[in-house]
């Protein structure tokens, strides 16, 4: 078990934002919780999560184990088909974006009708469906009180044809979001937009890419972070972040908590953010925290800064990158490496002094396989997220590898039937089965 070498960790949101709504305090007070008791040694446990890339889903018929288009949310459905059991942490991506010119929505949404967005794009159902999605995890189906897009608990997809939500309608977990921003500026909201040229060092690099030379420019990122002179490559990222903020507010009007988790592996050069000065990327940070939680009101957030795995004997040690303690609520890590590695425990105790929850917000791997190996003895991260498709991935996980780690219940919590968890809060969805 993990020593208790820091003390233990104030189950406070509210230090960070005296606003903070009951459900995001309730839902941190929980996690510092986990924190804790991994801390002290007492009965770690370690909520299982599954992150979903609805736009591979819905559109790439090259993407994971289907061979070809399925649903948004297809990955949150396989992890309950294979164990009988639902995640209890679910991570929806707001971002890239496949190929559409401009920000968009499918359908007409509230939230979106102030930014003037233009309906009826169906590169952007993937976003509607995400958002109804991870508002059904947390709230269950139907909802029609509380102005849900999808109050009999199903999916409108490009075919007309429908999906229903695995969790049968029933508040089942906590929920998440990440933000692939295309580079601030740029017409085309699709992946080549995030990345950076850097073949090899991401599945996804682009030695081609002919956005590499502008996002790569740190005297364009200088320009991106520079609020005070209000310039144009500024005014370019709020525009963006009012996309995201829109969506957000949705959640935030029904208290509904978000761990959002934006500008991540900030330690490497693949995405327009990452490989720049310290004191640059810690300045789009705050910005982002700003244009949020003090300009937009959302106070339903917790913050998760996550750097990629690091070489601890490197040049790639995120330390300068952190924010602030003042900014940030959850520290994390990517890490792709095995689940049986080593490694694992290193990013574990090196984000220990940070005094923050600690979650592995992305990886291929489950922590626990069918042989007996069993990456939460050592390492019990408050989250381990799946990411996307490599739950199938035969490399990674077998399906009896999936089945040990959901049903592992001294150690791991799944996603719940929506009875709750506590008395006073309406996520109340993660139990031990």
């Amino acid at each position: 078990m993990a020593q208790a070498a820091t003390p233990l960790i104030a189950p406070s949101l509210t230090g960070r934002d005296p606003s903070a709504s009951m459900n995001a305090q309730a839902v941190y007070k929980h996690l510092v919780s986990l924190e804790n008791a991994a801390r002290s040694g007492t009965r770690p446990m370690t909520i299982i999560g599954q992150h979903i890339e609805t736009q591979q889903e819905l559109y790439n018929r090259t993407y994971g184990d289907t061979g070809g288009t399925t649903f948004s949310g297809y990955y949150y459905k396989k992890a309950h088909d294979i164990t009988g059991k639902l995640s209890g942490f679910i991570e929806v991506d707001l971002g890239p974006g496949y190929g559409a010119t401009g920000w968009g929505t499918y359908g007409d949404r509230s939230y979106n009708r102030p930014l003037g967005l233009p309906t009826g794009q169906k590169q952007w159902q993937y976003a509607d469906d995400a958002i109804d999605l991870a508002f059904g995890v947390w709230k269950g189906l139907p909802r029609a009180e509380d102005g849900t897009y999808n109050p009999d608990g199903t999916m409108i997809r490009l075919d007309g044809s429908t999906a229903t939500l695995t969790n049968g309608g029933a508040a089942s977990g906590i929920v998440g979001m990440s933000f692939h921003q295309p580079y601030p500026g740029s017409s085309l909201k699709a992946w080549s937009g995030v990345l950076t040229q850097v073949e090899g060092q991401h599945p996804g690099g682009d030695e081609s890419n002919p956005l590499a030379t502008l996002t790569t420019d740190q005297a364009w990122f200088d320009r991106v972070v520079d609020w005070e002179s209000d310039t144009p490559e500024y005014r370019t990222l709020l525009s963006d972040l009012s996309f995201l903020a829109a969506a957000l507010s949705y959640f935030a009007a029904w208290d509904v908590p978000v761990l959002l988790r934006p500008y991540h592996e900030m330690n490497g050069a693949w995405f327009w953010w990452g490989g720049k000065t310290s004191a640059s990327y810690k300045k789009l940070w705050r910005i982002t925290y700003d244009y949020l939680v003090k300009t937009k009101g959302l106070h339903n957030l917790i913050f998760v800064w996550s750097p990629n795995a690091w070489n601890p004997q490197g040049t790639d040690v995120p330390w300068d990158y952190y924010p602030g303690a003042d900014v940030v609520d959850i520290v994390a890590v990517d890490d792709y490496n095995p689940a049986t590695s080593n490694l694992t425990n290193v990013y574990y105790t090196g984000l220990v002094n940070y005094g923050k929850p600690r979650m592995l917000a992305e990886s291929y791997n489950v922590p626990i396989t069918a042989s007996g190996s069993n990456a939460l003895t050592r390492s019990p991260w408050v989250i381990w997220s799946t990411w996307g498709s490599g739950l199938t991935k035969t490399d990674y996980n077998t399906n009896a590898d999936v089945k040990a780690t959901y049903y592992a219940t001294n150690q791991v919590y799944t996603g719940g039937s929506g009875t709750g968890f506590g008395q006073n809060f309406a996520w109340g969805s993660i139990h031990a089965h």
